[in-house]
Parts: C-alpha cells; structure tokens; sequence
C-alpha cells in the first residue's frame, strides 16, 4: 500500500461533528475508517507519478513545499522523476509539514532515501520537517507578523490536502480569516494558504475533489485562485472509486497544474483518463476561454475534454435567455425535515398539506401521496409553518443530489396543482423549485422547461463545470435557456405521460437546436 501523502488529525469537534463525512463503500478497515473520518485519503503511486509529470520544473534551485506530507510519497515522486532527467536541477531543498507524529519517522526515512538518489546524480538536496498543524504554522508567515518563522520563497508545491468541512465558527476558520481566507473545506484552505507561500512564478500540482470549480461556497477561492494563478492543466478522473480504490473515494478528482502569474494562457490542457494503473489518458489543448468562460461572474471552471464535449458547450452557450429574461426565479426548497420534524405527517389529514421530496418525481410529474414511503407525505399547515409553505401552482423541481447511479445528474419533474388537490404545497430542502415572483408557471412553460433540464445535451453540458452530484440553485441560475417563446413551443410538444429519453432529446433538438 502506498503511503499517504496528507494527514491532518485536527480536533473532532471541528472535523467530524461539524463536517459531512465523505462517502465510503464496502468493507473498510479502522484505519480506512479512521481517515475518512479525518479527511485523509492515501495517494496511490501512479496518481502521484501522474502529478509530478505535470511540473515543468524549470529552475536551477528547487524550493519545494508539500503542506501535508504524510510519509512523502508524492516527494518521492517528485524527486524521481528529476533524478531520472537529463537536464536536472542543481538543488532541492524540501520543507515538509506532517501533524501526525506517528508518521514522521517514516516521513524522515523517504527524505533520507530521496537525499541518497539525489546524491547520485550530483543534485544537492536538504529537508526539514515539521510536525506541526500547517494552518496554524503558516498563518503568521502570510500575515508578515514579526516573530513569525522564516520559509523560503517556495517555487514548487505538491499537494494532497484533507478533504473536510469546516464550520463557520470553528477554530481552523477563525485561523484562516486572520490571513483573509474565507472558506468552508480544509483543502481549499490548504491550496489558499499554498499560493500566498508560492513564489511569482511558482508552479503548483494539487489533487482535490472537484467541488471547488463550481457553486457559492467556493466562488471566494475560485476568484483568488483565477485572479492569482494561471491555469495550465486539468486532469479529471472518469471513474470516482478507480483511482483510490483502496480508500473507496466517491468524489470525482481532478489533479490541477497551475503557475503563480495573473497573465493567463492563450490554451490549456484538459485530459482525463479511467484512474486505472496504466490507463490511457485522454488529451485536448483547448482555449482558455473555454475553461473559464470570460464576463461569467461565478467563475465557474468547466472541463472540455474532447470535440464531442466541445461542440455541446457551443450549442448550449449559443442559448441567450437567462432567467431573468424568463421572469423566472430558482429557489431551494424551505422546508428543512429535521427542524420542522414534530410539523411533519406520514399521511395527509385535514390540516395538512403535501409535503414534496424527491421520492415522489415519477415519470416526468410528482406522484403524491407515496404509499409505503420512509419519507413524511405532509406537513401541518398551522401559523407556526406558513412561512415554509407556498400557493399551490405549476412549478418544475429539480433534484439537489442525485445518487451516483442515475443517469442524469440533472433530474427535473413538474409539480402540476390538477393532479392534486390542495391550496399550499411544501418543497422539502433536498428540491429546487423554479417559480414565478413565488408562484406557479403557465404549463406549456413549465413542461418546456423540465424537457430542456431533462434533455442530455443539457445534463452534459452541466458535467463541464459540476463535478459532484449536487445540483444548486447557483448552478441553475448560471445557466442559458431557451427564449420564452421556444420553451412554450416545446412544452405544447411534450405529451402528458413518460416519454422514453431518446424522443425526448429528439423532440428538444428539433425545436431548440435547429
């Protein structure tokens, strides 16, 4: 098993009550358990061999940071591959932070290794560790405090940093805040902390979930990070178990390669591959503009991989109504099942009303009640619940989280008041709702409008920027939709019943695409 390369063992209370765990499957060890739990996922070799083949590493002195260095794996990948070039730097001086005193010594004997293949071939190398937490190391470096410690100017940095929430109150975001950082996961504090410690010019190679490249919680990082770096790689996995099979990681992960420089690149390179050992990487030198769309004010960072994904992006960027035009609003829906739990009903009575959760899409409409559902079919209408309730109407719901299993990740079903009977309605938290000034849409728009957020085009579309299976109500407000006129169109061409997927993007590319 290969060593992890980012341990953080940070107090429970800010790391584990706090934060949602990241999914694991099967059958798992303590141990894997434990860094889950931890935010701590082991970097298989061929990923950190794949990561460190990104740097161009152009300098004559390497000054190389790993912030969570756990027992070196990604330096000794780092160090391997330039012992093995021809033209290789004259020094390297490492600096390596690891919390977890358990993991130290065996941290020190990679160095001692890495020093040895360097000797080698005539690189003069040195290592310090520090085991200490990085965050809180660092914090007074950035802030240029006067007892601060001395780092020098790093220009390479390496990184697999914990994955985990932080909550707003918790210490490590106190800590962050202090050196104008707002954020709420460890690893996008991490990479904040790493690129003001970068020198200008610096290169950096770092594997996270993909989370970060859209939706409002990471819109700070995302305009420090396009504001300061320049993006010149993007690596995505296709398959979120292969590539850290031996974690049962579920996030789709993308290694990114960036340099310390506001001047941005005329080209990138998007590639992807299975994550399997060996396995053929998919390329493509697209534009720049293609992956941060230039005027898009959620800087949402999208992955084109190949002419298909290309041509998609075209089509659907040629749209040109936003919502706004529509006279639409998105909004997530108010009811919140464990706060208004002693509110909530299993079946409807005369003082309820329905009560709508992802459970009850069926066919392209909302099928309520739901016998034998382990979810509430209602709520109590009383004073203490109107402000969760709203007029019964038209509305199109969009699921927030799909399961990995679905075909789609953008799910779409119609709330339609004739199918039933009731003057309010509550949308559970777990649906976006798509209404007008708070109130239902005329049909033929709505049915338009759920074809097109069902259709393929659109679902692959929202995969170029959306690397997790939460769909916010940011994401669909950045979109472009069909002018007003065409979605009514469409909606007069949807039938009333399920239509198989494949009439259903046909009837949506002759009437929004022609």
């Amino acid at each position: 098993m290969s060593a992890p390369s980012s341990i953080m063992t940070y107090d429970f209370t800010d790391l584990i009550d706090n934060g949602q765990p990241l999914r694991i499957q099967g059958h798992v060890s303590d141990e894997q358990r434990r860094r889950a739990d931890l935010g701590q996922f082991l970097t298989p070799t061929p990923v950190a061999d794949l990561m460190a083949s990104f740097l161009k590493v152009q300098f004559t002195d390497v000054r190389l940071l790993d912030a969570g260095a756990g027992t070196g794996s990604l330096i000794a990948a780092f160090v391997r591959r330039l012992c093995n070039r021809q033209r290789r730097p004259k020094s390297i001086i490492v600096v390596a932070y690891e919390v977890d005193s358990n993991l130290v010594p065996e941290l020190r004997q990679t160095l001692d290794q890495c020093q040895t293949q360097c000797e080698l071939v005539g690189i003069s190398f040195s290592a310090t560790v520090s085991n200490e937490d990085f965050i809180g190391s660092v914090i007074p470096v950035v802030r240029n405090e006067l007892f601060a410690p001395r780092l020098p100017p790093f220009n390479i940095a390496i990184a697999n940093p914990p994955y985990r929430k932080i909550r707003s109150d918790s210490p490590t975001r106190l800590l962050l805040r202090l050196a104008g950082i707002e954020t709420s996961n460890l690893y996008t504090g991490f990479l904040a902390l790493i690129i003001k410690l970068l020198d200008n010019g610096g290169e950096l190679v770092a594997i996270t979930p993909r989370s970060f490249c859209n939706g409002p919680y990471f819109k700070p990082f995302r305009r420090e990070f396009l504001e300061t770096m320049s993006v010149r790689r993007l690596h995505v996995y296709e398959s979120r178990s292969k590539a850290f099979r031996k974690d049962s990681v579920l996030q789709e992960n993308v290694i990114m390669h960036a340099i310390k420089d506001q001047l941005k690149p005329d080209h990138a390179v998007i590639s992807s591959s299975s994550g399997e050992p060996n396995g053929r990487v998919k390329r493509s030198k697209v534009p720049y503009c293609d992956v941060v769309l230039p005027n898009d004010p959620d800087e949402f960072i999208h992955f084109v991989v190949d002419n298909g994904q290309r041509k998609v992006k075209s089509i659907i960027t040629k749209l040109s109504a936003s919502l706004l035009d529509l006279n639409l609003t998105v909004s997530t829906g108010r009811v919140v099942d464990f706060r208004a739990k002693g509110y909530l009903r299993r079946q409807p009575a005369a003082d309820t009303v329905p009560l709508i959760y992802p459970t009850h899409f069926n066919g392209g409409f909302v099928s309520w009640p739901k016998e034998n559902s382990r979810k509430p079919n209602a709520i109590l209408s009383t004073e203490e619940t109107k402000e969760l309730l709203i007029p019964a109407g038209t509305y199109v719901l969009v699921k927030r989280f799909t399961s990995k299993e679905e075909r789609r990740r953008v799910v779409a079903s119609i709330y339609d008041p004739e199918r039933i009977q009731a003057l309010l309605v509550g949308f559970e938290n777990h649906l976006n709702y798509f209404h007008y000034q708070g109130h239902g849409l005329p049909m033929y728009l709505a049915k338009g409008l759920a074809a097109f957020l069902n259709s393929t085009i659109l679902d692959e579309y929202f995969r170029q920027f959306s690397g997790h299976t939460q769909v916010n109500a940011t994401d669909l407000r950045a979109l472009k939709y069909p002018s007003k006129e065409s979605l009514e169109i469409l909606g007069e061409k949807i039938g009333k019943g399920e239509m198989s997927q494949k009439i259903l993007d046909c009837i949506v590319s002759e009437t929004i695409f022609v």
